[in-house]
């Protein structure tokens, strides 16, 4: 049940978007140094999303909120890599459909969203909070539309959990089919939640408690006359 929320939520949030309101040096098992993701054989580099989350903290930054929003999107980091894997696993599913979504398609959503928020200003502080930057707008967009046009295509009501469970099945099969290897600092992939999980990695911890403990005795061994 637990699961089936935090799914139904993640789908919601993604649905509903405009609508509604580390150096690395492993990926999963394998070793992909600087990757933060391995996605249908492509990496998903940790700079990228590093350049993204950058952008998103100097946008968040310029906004009247800024410490509300910034700390309101703690780890932006990881939810930027959240943002792209979710958007590859929706990609994937409306490849497999055989969807297409058109340069006039995403205009027209955009403006009824602009419309509906009340200003173009207004959806960008609005997503800018969710860790989308100004630039990301027209992704996020695209993405919306995937995902309308794929519940339609499989007639689910993502205001149920029917619909919710039929949309969930049919990602899931894209995320699958995608492979997707997560560097374990960023947690673990899950497929059928279709999100970022939480990994317990001892290996991590340790390997950074004997870094600060050196640190900490080089800075010691300095003070020494």
């Amino acid at each position: 049940m637990h699961r089936r929320t935090r799914t139904r939520s993640t789908l919601l949030a993604a649905a509903g978007l405009l609508v509604a309101g580390p150096v690395l040096t492993a990926c999963g098992s394998q070793s992909h140094p600087g990757a933060a993701a391995i996605v249908g054989g492509e990496r998903i580099e940790v700079s990228a999303l590093q350049g993204q989350s950058n952008a998103v903290r100097a946008a968040q930054a310029k906004t009247p909120q800024a410490k509300e929003v910034i700390s309101g999107t703690g780890q932006l980091t990881r939810a930027e890599l959240q943002i792209t894997l979710f958007r590859r696993v929706v990609e994937r599913a409306a490849e497999d459909a055989g969807l297409t979504v058109s340069r006039k398609e995403i205009q027209q959503a955009r403006a009824a969203a602009v419309q509906q928020k009340g200003g173009e200003e207004r959806l960008k502080s609005d997503l800018l909070g969710q860790g989308y930057a100004p630039e990301q707008i027209d992704s996020a967009v695209r993405r919306d539309i995937q995902l309308t046009k794929l519940a339609a295509l499989h007639q689910a009501d993502l205001s149920t959990n029917e619909g919710m469970q039929k949309m969930t099945a049919v990602l899931a099969k894209a995320s699958k089919a995608l492979k997707i290897n997560v560097n374990p600092r960023f947690g673990k992939w899950n497929d059928e939640q279709i999100m970022l999980v939480a990994q317990k990695t001892p290996w991590i911890v340790q390997k950074t408690k004997d870094k600060e403990a050196q640190a900490a005795a080089d800075a010691g061994a300095q003070q020494v006359p």
